[in-house]
């Protein structure tokens, strides 16, 4: 797949004009059925097909994140400043951790030859404020 390409290529119809407006407008880290059913307000006529395919356009054109979150399905961010996430081991529920809060490691060139790191992800998992609450009853 060639990325300068796809960025040339890349049209904001409506659809992900819509897909992209929804998922800005929360900080969930929906699912690709969630933000279907985000946009079907909006666009009743809209398919599930044609959400799953948008939003890896929109992710290939880096408008959105798509995180690969072990243990769960795929889940997509608006947000696409630089930060990280943490996942609740029991629900799946994602949350955003600013970058800030755990700076990109220093690597020693000679650690990984040949390889140039341009950066990196960092999942934190745990139990979240709600399914703590749970399990202490």
């Amino acid at each position: 797949m060639n990325m300068e390409s796809d960025k040339q290529q890349f049209r904001m119809t409506r659809q992900r004009k819509v897909i992209l407006e929804e998922l800005r407008k929360v900080t969930s880290h929906p699912t690709a059925d969630q933000v279907y059913e985000m946009v079907r307000k909006r666009l009743p006529r809209i398919s599930l097909a044609t959400v799953y395919r948008n939003l890896e356009t929109l992710s290939a054109a880096g408008e959105v994140l798509k995180l690969e979150v072990s243990g769960t399905q795929r889940r997509y961010d608006g947000d696409t400043s630089e930060h990280h996430h943490a996942r609740c081991a029991m629900c799946g529920s994602v949350i955003d951790i600013p970058a800030k809060a755990f700076p990109m490691p220093k690597i020693p060139s000679e650690a990984i030859e040949g390889f140039d790191i341009s950066g990196y992800r960092l999942e934190l998992t745990g139990l979240c404020q709600n399914c703590r609450a749970t399990k202490a009853v």
